[in-house]
């Protein structure tokens, strides 16, 4: 049999825009948006600006690069790649598969590098960022709570592939130079839990996209990566999970044993990609539920905060202890403090919902939603779906209100997409009506020559 490389570089030089089913198409578009609001965001911020001028400094005046967003500065390709996708963290509003990974926060950036320097059409975007999150979802599915407990954060191990895999099918690399994409990403993949644990701050996303794109540059130069780089005795299953044969040491629903194949399996007409959330608000994604279970389930039943005696919320026991049950930095179920997912649940009550722009707790948080907060409960459980806790109120008359959430309440299509994100309006560094231009390309976007005509459009000229 092929390796898993291999198989995964032949799906992806084969893959076609008329292959796409209509609703992998429509996420495709949703998330673009999605990923750049949170680029645009994220230039207002101390971060973003760092990053951006961390990379000008050391890069500006580059001839055959890359865009920097928003700022508009042409630099290296892994320059843009990196600065563009720490705006995308620091601005919030990212994209959510299975609780630790944010792939448009990678993938994204690196799409638009290869569409700008390859002029890509949009629909030649399109299938790159779609082959990227589905290559990046099957390759961490079901090892991303064993690769946190070994000390690498798996948002950043797999999301060296992502960008890499659409990159790649972008500008349009051969089935041996996909073969090598991957292998030399399993090389140049890395990241660590513990600085952020000590007081650091973690290198991330950023860090990953900008090794993607060496990557494809090696490949696409001839650089020959390796054929079991992935499955092989010294490969990287075997460095970040421990082993090559499947087993888990921790899994989101207690089973301890997958299979390597499972992430070939159905390649093309199962989209995994259809699983991601967005995260719509500036919080662990785990806290975004809480939000809006609590808020729906005070709205049916005509519930006032002054009713309320306590909450309890039945959730997924990985969604406790973060980032690792081996090594947890918090405890939401026994931590209660502002920011914690029992704040969540209580600002949901109170407030029947999260402003968009809401980026930390503060002097200004309600008294009601700290009151309320002492009163929530969280209860883990091995049998709770990801985001998908079961919420229970219960009132000072003696009646309790109960909504059990399905864990897929944050995946929508474009449409609810555009509408939610029009939230983050005022605390964008452009006027609504270029706004406006950018949530219309996007719509439209398989129907657009050059895809980086949105880059363009994060440009607002003076």
């Amino acid at each position: 049999m092929a390796s898993l490389s291999r198989q995964l570089a032949r799906w992806l030089v084969g893959l076609r825009y008329e292959d796409l089913p209509p609703a992998v198409i429509d996420r495709a578009k949703g998330l673009t948006l999605h990923g750049l609001a949170s680029v645009l965001l994220g230039s207002r911020t101390a971060e973003g600006r760092q990053a951006v001028a961390l990379i000008s400094e050391e890069e500006a005046g580059v001839r055959q690069g890359a865009t920097i967003m928003v700022d508009g500065t042409r630099v290296t390709r892994g320059g843009a790649a990196f600065a563009n996708a720490e705006m995308a963290m620091a601005g919030g509003k990212w994209d959510t598969f299975r609780m630790l990974t944010h792939p448009g926060t990678s993938i994204l950036p690196g799409a638009f590098v290869a569409a700008e320097t390859g002029a890509a059409s949009g629909r030649d975007f399109i299938t790159g960022l779609a082959a990227g999150y589905e290559v990046m979802e099957r390759m961490a599915a079901d090892f991303i709570p064993t690769v946190m407990a070994r000390g690498f954060h798996a948002g950043v191990v797999f999301g060296i592939f992502g960008p890499a895999i659409a990159a790649a099918k972008i500008l349009k690399l051969t089935e041996d130079q996909v073969n090598s994409t991957i292998a030399l990403c399993a090389s140049l993949a890395a990241s660590n839990l513990e600085g952020a644990r000590s007081g650091g701050r973690a290198l991330r996303e950023g860090a990953a996209v900008r090794n993607a794109m060496l990557a494809v540059a090696l490949a696409k130069h001839g650089h020959v990566g390796g054929e079991t780089v992935l499955e092989g005795d010294a490969g990287f299953y075997h460095a970040y999970a421990g082993n090559n044969r499947g087993q888990l040491t921790y899994s989101f629903v207690g089973d301890t044993r997958t299979s390597l194949d499972t992430i070939t399996a159905g390649l093309g007409t199962e989209w995994l990609f259809l699983e991601t959330l967005y995260r719509i608000y500036s919080t662990a994604g785990y806290n975004i539920a809480h939000i809006d279970v609590t808020a729906t389930l005070c709205e049916e039943h005509d519930i006032r905060p002054e009713q309320v005696d306590r909450v309890e919320a039945v959730v997924n026991w990985l969604e406790t202890q973060y980032p690792s049950p081996a090594f947890p930095s918090r405890r939401e179920d026994l931590d209660v403090r502002p920011g914690s997912t029992a704040y969540f649940s209580a600002y949901g009550v109170v407030k029947r919902g999260l402003p968009l722009l809401w980026r930390a707790p503060g002097p200004d948080d309600p008294p009601d939603v700290l009151d309320l907060m002492k009163r929530v409960t969280l209860i883990p459980s091995h049998r709770m779906t990801l985001f998908g806790p079961r919420i229970t109120i219960f009132t000072k008359d003696g009646r309790s209100y109960t909504k059990q959430s399905t864990g897929r309440e944050f995946i929508w299509d474009f449409e609810e997409e555009a509408r939610r994100i029009r939230g983050v309006v005022p605390g964008l560094p452009m006027s609504p009506k270029r706004f406006d231009e950018i949530v219309s390309t996007c719509r439209d976007l398989d129907r657009e020559h050059r895809a980086d005509t949105l880059i363009g459009l994060t440009i607002e000229k003076s």
